[in-house]
């Protein structure tokens, strides 16, 4: 039976993939030609997924708005430094983690040491109100937001924007192993977390 922890499901190999980033590639090659025309095409192509990114790590909406437009505007300077050792997508989203890490040392108070924001508890979040939402996804969102945010940070990349271990290591710049244990933990958690919510897990 498909219960609401199945919509974490492992990435799926799109049979797509090749074609959409050498798309992505070709696109770049003309962004680096001067090409504000194709500079448009990647960005409609990816500045939900930067934003959506970007929102998941700060929590702030206009902020993310502006990261996006910081990413897209180094992608505009840089394109010709892309060496192809990633996909596309890849390398947009790890400039987003640089910037998104960059807001939140100018913003202290929002980058919480990690130990804590795992332990922080929303008294408003009472289980029994959550069963209620009819939105089954705000659910599985709430409970996101509860992990800490490297935990938070892993579970989005690997399962909402499909990188795979080796991507998502080299945005977040940490070891493969790192990575797989993150993701782990963070699977542990998201579990203890939707059952307390009295949504149906694995």
């Amino acid at each position: 039976m498909y219960t609401a922890y199945q919509s974490l499901r492992e990435p799926a190999t799109a049979a797509g993939a090749l074609a959409r980033n050498s798309l992505d590639e070709a696109l770049l090659r003309s962004i680096a030609a001067g090409d504000k025309g194709a500079m448009q095409v990647l960005f409609q192509r990816h500045s939900a997924r930067v934003y959506r990114f970007a929102l998941r790590l700060i929590e702030d909406a206009a902020l993310a708005e502006d990261i996006v437009s910081e990413v897209f505007m180094e992608v505009w300077r840089g394109a010709h430094g892309f060496k192809a050792k990633s996909q596309v997508t890849t390398w947009l989203l790890a400039i987003a983690r640089h910037k998104a890490s960059s807001a939140l040392r100018r913003r202290p108070e929002a980058a919480l040491d990690d130990d804590i924001a795992a332990d922080l508890v929303d008294p408003g979040d009472d289980p029994e109100l959550l069963t209620h939402q009819k939105d089954r996804g705000k659910i599985i969102r709430m409970c996101l937001n509860r992990l800490s945010p490297p935990h938070r940070e892993v579970i989005d990349l690997v399962y909402y924007h499909e990188r795979s271990i080796d991507e998502a290591a080299r945005i977040v710049g940490v070891s493969k192993n790192t990575i797989k244990s993150r993701v782990m933990h963070a699977r542990i958690q998201m579990a203890k977390l939707l059952s307390a919510a009295s949504v149906d897990v694995l």
